[in-house]
């Protein structure tokens, strides 16, 4: 037996690698995708709540950003595809906006609007991991583009077929559509890329948290991937510094053919990431979320790239340049609007760009973070 007091040393540093954990279970099937959302958790290793918020809010990531706050986003519709239901999402998003002083965004007012995979109002069963990655998809969103319209689809199950059907309604009702959800990739991959084909809508989809391993979505040519950082902030909300989250997804793609826009040398195919944002659970995001996740409720610290995807998801919107986008290449374009992150890294590649940040374009991070709009 260990003596007591290297017990109590191996059980401090337990704790503190179980900070975070996985908010959606891992897929039970083949052809299933996982919520890429990290809750961060108490010394108990289940998931904390607070009666105010304990992460960063709007005010935080539009200032990091440099993102405007005033009437950009006006006639934005910004879709969210995820799976199952949140049965009190509108209700929990006006908490969250009245917490933090957001114009409210119902259904009444035309704001907010709920519908299941092909566009009705039969909701599928809750289950309460993604309904948690849905409180934080919805008012990540929001928060960064409170004059934005939202639209929520819930899919039927994680099952790519009803995820992709939701898909397809989400992009032909909105301008532009978050996705924090994948799956490791896979040979049959390419034959879905038609879902995600539609020039003059910007898709983003979150890379995953799996470290250098590469999630599809992500990987298809005609998506913005989205990888992770850690956000550190000034006492003003400015950014002090950003590195990237060690559980990034990034990497080169298997199956999926490299788009012309790239031009890193150390990757024959599509290379992960495009660009990148906060997705650290240290640094995450304040979610508030009535339905039970771990038999708790109320405030949530959030992170994972599934905190990222909205995050870019919104910046897209707040441009307004969606019409003009034809796949993931606008922001290789405009780099003087991205801030480069250059240190960090996801794992140890044989290629070394794939998974450590460098000056100029890298695996984990792409192009850089958001540096306003002018990138997107």
């Amino acid at each position: 037996m260990f003596p007591r007091a290297i017990t109590a040393v191996l059980l401090m540093c337990a704790a503190a690698m179980a900070a975070d954990k996985h908010v959606c279970a891992r897929p039970a099937a083949a052809g299933t995708a996982r919520c890429h959302a990290h809750v961060v958790t108490d010394e108990k290793g289940a998931a904390a709540t607070t009666s105010t918020p304990a992460g960063y809010g709007p005010a935080q990531f539009r200032t990091a950003y440099k993102l405007p706050s005033t009437t950009a986003g006006t006639g934005q519709t910004i879709a969210i595809v995820d799976a199952y239901n949140h049965p009190n999402i509108e209700s929990d998003l006006g908490v969250y906006s009245s917490m933090f002083g957001l114009p409210k965004c119902t259904t009444a007012n035309g704001c907010f609007k709920k519908v299941n995979q092909k566009g009705g109002t039969s909701y599928p069963k809750t289950e309460s991991g993604w309904a948690l990655e849905i409180s934080l998809d919805v008012e990540i969103a929001h928060a960064l583009c409170p004059n934005c319209k939202i639209l929520l689809v819930e899919a039927n199950s994680n099952y790519f077929d009803d995820l992709l059907a939701a898909e397809d309604y989400a992009r032909t009702h909105a301008n532009v559509v978050s996705n924090s959800w994948g799956a490791t990739e896979f040979t049959e991959e390419t034959g879905y890329d038609g879902h995600f084909n539609y020039p003059g809508k910007p898709i983003t989809f979150s890379s995953g948290d799996s470290g250098d391993v590469v999630d599809y979505p992500a990987a298809s040519q005609y998506v913005t991937a989205v990888g992770g950082t850690v956000l550190k902030l000034n006492p003003d909300h400015t950014r002090a510094s950003e590195t990237v989250w060690s559980r990034t997804g990034s990497g080169c793609s298997k199956y999926e053919p490299k788009p012309s826009w790239q031009k890193d040398t150390g990757c024959i195919r599509r290379t992960v990431v495009d660009v990148s944002a906060d997705a650290s659970p240290s640094t995450g995001a304040a979610v508030y979320d009535s339905v039970p996740y771990g038999g708790s409720s109320g405030w949530f610290k959030v992170g994972g790239t599934s905190l990222s995807s909205p995050i870019i998801a919104s910046v897209y919107a707040l441009a307004g340049n969606g019409a003009i986008t034809i796949d993931g290449s606008y922001p290789y374009l405009h780099l003087l609007g991205l801030f480069d992150v250059t240190s960090g890294s996801d794992g140890t590649c044989t290629i070394a760009y794939l998974c450590t940040a460098k000056t100029g374009y890298d695996g984990p991070t792409g192009n850089g973070t958001p540096k306003g709009t002018s990138a997107f």
